[in-house]
């Protein structure tokens, strides 16, 4: 028997009913129950038709965040060296300097890069595990139920979301609104009609914007300026990413300036690949947000227009520019705020990538339109479904009729 499960048998005691610490039992079991499979059996007959629960499912989910993990770590560090031997800088202040000075701010380092990466990355993951997770035992506890692991797959997702230079106080108040208003008051994990951590990222957006937006929130050194590639393309289409030095292999690959981990479509690609393949994501949702992008952006190229070059942008670019690769793979498959039927599920990711594209070109205020698109298309899933069902009602009676 290992130390940790001996601790955990030791400390049992404390956590059971008329025990020390009786209430913070759920706790308890989410440590016990991830670590260890739980020694709880079935009495009766069963009728399991799959062997992957919730935790296995959010389990998957995390391993599929992972490629975009690290990539968050790589360019996020890349960025900030770069930006520093840009700016003359061999310093920096704070207790991140410190450390950096150690291991130097070379951006051809990429030890340097990683580290100078998981400085800003890791305390933004740290405060959303932490301020999410109390509001998750808090609600666990007043309704006597287990914590389950919902929030696992929400953390990282929100962290990932973040720009690097975002106030700490304010990570914690976007993943407490996201949890809360985004699902906990409906009822918990399972209920939330729309995904909690885009629900806590558009809750930053509109209340901090000058956190969440500009030129320069996306580069963790502090009086460096540099828009995104999408930014620049809504001021100056294509050939203003270009002018600016950034191909798009950069895009694909993730070496350019945003959220610290939505960056990388490549990166997202995999995480796509292996939550299709283990079933966890439907690709019916991850094509029809594709086909939605690609079928819109083309009819804007054959449109086009004087004034707004992005009507001009081609599909390629929209899949490789913001947030979109990650909105499609983990935002948009999210298998409680999207459609449920098969119909219904190309519907839901057409509208996603309609939407999508349809916000970055028309509206000149908010050049990302991902995540709106996809908030947008969760409170329209309900609805999706209720048509295809009744229209296969309608089939159904007419060909027995």
């Amino acid at each position: 028997m290992s130390k940790t499960r001996e601790f955990l048998d030791k400390i049992h005691p404390l956590f059971e009913k008329g025990g020390r610490f009786e209430r913070l039992y759920p706790v308890y079991e989410m440590v016990d129950t991830f670590l260890y499979a739980p020694p709880d059996v079935t009495a009766g007959n069963t009728h399991v038709r799959d062997a992957v629960d919730l935790k296995r499912v959010m389990t998957y989910v995390w391993i599929a965040a992972l490629p975009c993990m690290l990539m968050a770590l790589f360019n996020t560090g890349y960025q900030a060296n770069h930006a520093m031997e840009a700016m003359g800088l061999t310093e920096a202040p704070g207790w991140r300097g410190a450390i950096m000075s150690v291991f130097g701010f070379n951006p051809a380092n990429p030890i340097s890069d990683f580290i100078h990466g998981a400085l800003y990355f890791f305390p933004v993951y740290i405060v959303t595990l932490v301020a999410g997770g109390i509001w998750e035992v808090l609600f666990a506890t007043v309704r006597k139920h287990d914590v389950n692991e919902g929030f696992f797959v929400s953390s990282i997702l929100f962290a990932l979301t973040m720009p690097p230079n975002v106030p700490l106080w304010q990570v914690a108040l976007g993943i407490s609104f996201g949890v809360v208003i985004g699902k906990e008051v409906f009822g918990g994990t399972g209920k939330n009609f729309m995904n909690p951590a885009l629900t806590g990222r558009a809750f930053l957006y509109f209340a901090y914007p000058a956190s969440m937006s500009g030129d320069s929130v996306w580069t963790a050194v502090d009086g460096f300026s540099g828009a995104t590639s999408l930014g620049l393309a809504a001021l100056g289409g294509v050939d203003a990413i270009n002018n600016a030095g950034i191909g798009w292999f950069s895009t694909f690959f993730g070496i350019e300036q945003g959220s610290m981990g939505e960056t990388s479509t490549l990166a997202c690609l995999l995480g796509a690949a292996f939550l299709v393949y283990t079933r966890i994501a439907s690709w019916r949702i991850i094509a029809g947000v594709f086909l939605g992008m690609v079928v819109t952006s083309t009819l804007f190229n054959i449109i086009g227009s004087k004034d707004n070059l992005m009507f001009a942008m081609p599909w390629y670019w929209h899949l490789t520019l913001g947030g979109f690769a990650f909105g499609m793979t983990y935002m948009a498959t999210d298998p409680v705020s999207a459609a449920q039927t098969q119909t219904g599920r190309w519907i839901f990711g057409f509208l996603i990538g309609l939407m999508t594209v349809l916000i970055r070109v028309v509206n000149p205020a908010f050049p990302e339109g991902i995540m709106l698109a996809i908030l947008f298309s969760n409170i329209f899933a309900p609805l999706i479904d209720y048509f295809v069902v009744q229209a296969n009602i309608k089939r159904r009676v007419k060909r027995h009729a």
